[in-house]
């Protein structure tokens, strides 16, 4: 600010702590000093008070030192060599002053008071302290243990921790590797908590477990690989058991197949669910030599089933007896004599040998080598696993896909068979060309999509007859698992077929014949 009272270079906002003041001038004693740390003054006599600003020379007039104001705070380029050269009261600001015009002389006055002078070198005073700097220092990050940054963790996976705890454990996984490894798999964790997808296990996760477990220590005793659809299946029934509640056992469960070119439904339990599976599985037990389930509950009605020979009753004349048999209505005590009587088969199947495999199984009615009956055992647990699991509400897959693969393959085996069944009694189209065994025949191409899926050509005219390509009449497409509940029964053989090409009566028979394959 020049001598005259107007504003130079240096704007008065600038003056840090000071109020504005509308006028030519502020003066030194509209600062706001309560706000400013009082400087350590030099000892009296250390400095002329007439030397701290001197103007160009010239000897200060009267009333120099009240008027200067704000403005003594940057002395001219002359007035602060000297006042440099003397005690350096008044140090040198950031910019360079430069007046808009020359200082008029003023008017002499008494020398001012040295604390008069040292305020405005307050205002000069260089690198105040920032408040926002103390909080920086003040939100470093704390110091923690290695004992107290493992049990934060849980929390840090869960990005629950404050900033500064998540960089101290962050600082901290760089430099130790167990923790690292832990944070890792917590982080996992979490994300598996967080996933949008369905909580139903995979199918395929026991299969691929056991083959991780079996491949760093081989079983001792292996299970046959036709055997391990059983396995996998009876396995995955039993979780769904152990997971329902005892009321839940009691549920109304409606069984449906396909019978007399119609359906029929029956309503049971959970629990009369699970002895049906047991009594049936009863037929496999016996092919084994092991003890029949029905012996010991008193039913079965003849000698030989509880002499375990060869059981002349059908898997539904067997169900109908353990059903009329158990009253009150079975509970959940079932599930032990049921599960254990699948551990047993299992485990006989794997001591018996290779030769065990084609040991013919009853039904009754008809036989099957054990390796298909197991299949066919296993196929009646997924479909009746499915049934329970819709009475329950509770989420039920179908098996893997190589699983279902060999169960639509026993099916498809089995149609040739089944045509010549119905066409026996009437339920089915004539022969129109007989073939010498093991000759290709007439055939319909039963394409089979999706889960488990594959390409099947079923004999028309006579079972002993070769399903072949080059003869094929008719073309029929189903999804795999629409095909399963097909021969399953639980769905009519009208509405299975997502696609049909060809002789239309060649492929009404083999879905009628499909759908006849079910049973209780």
């Amino acid at each position: 600010m020049s001598g005259d009272g107007r504003e130079g270079g240096r704007r008065d906002d600038e003056v840090r702590g000071a109020r504005r003041i509308p006028g030519p001038r502020g003066a030194v004693d509209d600062l706001d000093l309560e706000t400013v740390e009082r400087p350590v003054l030099p000892p009296p006599g250390a400095s002329a008070p007439d030397e701290a600003v001197p103007e160009q020379g010239a000897p200060a007039e009267d009333g120099a030192a009240e008027e200067a104001g704000p403005a003594d705070a940057v002395p001219e380029a002359g007035a602060a060599e000297e006042a440099e050269k003397a005690e350096k009261a008044v140090p040198e600001p950031d910019e360079p002053y430069e007046p808009d015009e020359p200082d008029q002389p003023e008017e002499p006055e008494e020398p001012a008071e040295p604390e008069e002078l040292a305020e405005p070198e307050e205002i000069a005073e260089p690198g105040p302290v920032r408040p926002h700097a103390v909080t920086a220092a003040a939100a470093s990050a704390p110091v923690l243990s290695h004992r107290v940054l493992k049990a934060l963790l849980g929390a840090w996976a869960l990005s629950a921790c404050s900033a500064e705890e998540t960089a101290a454990i962050e600082d901290h996984l760089t430099g130790c590797a167990p923790c690292a490894d832990e944070a890792l798999r917590l982080r996992d964790a979490v994300g598996m908590l967080h996933t949008d997808g369905s909580l139903d296990l995979d199918p395929t996760l026991r299969t691929r477990v056991l083959d991780g477990c079996l491949g760093r220590r081989p079983a001792r005793v292996p299970i046959p690989e036709w055997a391990t659809a059983y396995d996998a299946e009876t396995a995955r029934l039993d979780a769904l058991l152990r997971d329902i509640g005892d009321s839940d056992w009691h549920a109304p469960v409606r069984l449906q197949w396909f019978e007399d070119e119609h359906a029929v439904t029956r309503r049971t339990t959970v629990a009369g669910v699970i002895g049906h599976l047991m009594a049936v599985d009863g037929l496999v037990s016996a092919a084994l030599g092991l003890d029949d389930p029905l012996a010991g509950t008193g039913v079965g009605g003849t000698a030989e089933v509880n002499a375990g020979a060869e059981v002349p009753l059908s898997p539904t004349r067997r169900t109908e007896t353990y059903w009329a048999a158990t009253y009150p209505p079975a509970t959940r005590a079932v599930r032990e004599p049921w599960r254990a009587l699948t551990h047993e088969v299992i485990r006989t199947a794997s001591l018996a040998g290779r030769n065990v495999a084609e040991r013919s199984v009853s039904y009754g009615e008809f036989a099957l080598p054990l390796q298909d009956a197991l299949l066919d055992r296993a196929f009646e647990c997924w479909v009746h696993g499915t049934d329970i699991a819709e009475a329950v509400d509770y989420p039920y897959g179908p098996p893997s896909a190589a699983h279902l693969h060999r169960m639509i393959d026993l099916a498809a085996r089995m149609l040739p068979a089944a045509l010549a069944g119905r066409r026996g009694a009437g339920l089915a189209g004539p022969a129109r060309e007989l073939v010498a065994p093991g000759e290709p025949g007439r055939s319909v191409h039963l394409e089979v999509e999706g889960h488990g899926g594959g390409d099947w050509y079923i004999a028309l005219d006579s079972p002993a007859a070769v399903g072949s390509r080059d003869r094929a009449v008719a073309q029929v497409a189903l999804d795999g698992v629409e095909f399963c509940q097909l021969v399953a029964g639980h769905i009519s053989p009208v509405e299975a077929a997502a696609g049909q090409e060809g002789d239309r009566e060649a492929i009404r028979d083999v879905l009628f014949a499909s759908a006849s394959l079910s049973r209780l």
